[in-house]
């Protein structure tokens, strides 16, 4: 039997549906003159984010190597750790006992010295109700406080200008475990600054004068500030 050898034409002849390999080049698609803008608009917004992002990283670090600020808008000395109320048996001038730790509740202006009060107490007593007068509406929020290291009776004439003080005896050497003066120093020469929670953390500086109370002012104005959101007129 034989076997059928196909034509030359039948072997070359196309396969239905077969296609021929195209090898056409297209070309790339040409953007348009406005996508050309909104790619670059968009570079630019990119651009914008990260500097704006980038932006208090680099005003910290100019800040601190070109500029160095000082770093000390205080007037007065920021006491580091603060130092929390003494648990200290007080007398009021009539003799009554109160604990220091009840003073609480209040930001507290603070002088420490005799009883006799000599003419930098009263200069101090003087300035402690001006400041506290000068914080207007934020008044309720401080007291002003007289603490009496000794027991010299408080002349008569002083009486009536204490109406509105808290004034206190307190032995020197219990106060001296909490409160402490500047280096070359006494107590009495100070101002000193204890928060509602009881907290001594400012020490104003020694020799205040009406010159200088605008500055402790404003120190006082910032903490009462700072304390709006959870710091209420009274106890």
């Amino acid at each position: 039997m034989s076997v059928p050898v196909p034509s030359p034409e039948s072997v070359h002849a196309p396969v239905p549906g077969d296609q021929p390999l195209g090898l056409t080049v297209h070309t790339m698609p040409v953007l348009s003159q406005r996508d050309t803008q909104r790619t670059q608009l968009g570079r630019w917004k990119m651009l914008l984010v990260l500097a704006i992002c980038a932006a208090p990283v680099l005003a910290s670090y100019l800040t601190y190597y070109w500029i160095r600020p000082e770093g000390r808008r205080h007037f007065g000395d920021l006491i580091d750790p603060q130092r929390p109320l003494p648990d200290v048996l007080a007398h009021r001038l009539d003799g009554s006992p109160l604990r220091l730790p009840s003073l609480r509740g209040q930001w507290l202006l603070i002088s420490v010295a005799s009883g006799a009060c000599d003419t930098d107490c009263q200069a101090h007593l003087y300035l402690q109700r001006q400041l506290r007068e000068s914080l207007g509406k934020e008044k309720d929020k401080l007291d002003w406080v007289w603490l009496i290291d000794d027991l010299a009776p408080v002349p008569e004439r002083l009486q009536p200008a204490l109406q509105q003080a808290t004034v206190l005896r307190v032995p020197s050497e219990q106060l001296g475990t909490w409160l402490v003066p500047a280096a070359s120093h006494r107590l009495r020469e100070h101002l000193y600054l204890v928060d509602p929670l009881g907290h001594w953390m400012m020490r104003f500086p020694a020799g205040l004068d009406l010159a200088a109370a605008s500055k402790a002012r404003r120190d006082m104005e910032r903490l009462l500030r700072a304390a709006a959101s959870w710091d209420e007129p009274g106890r």
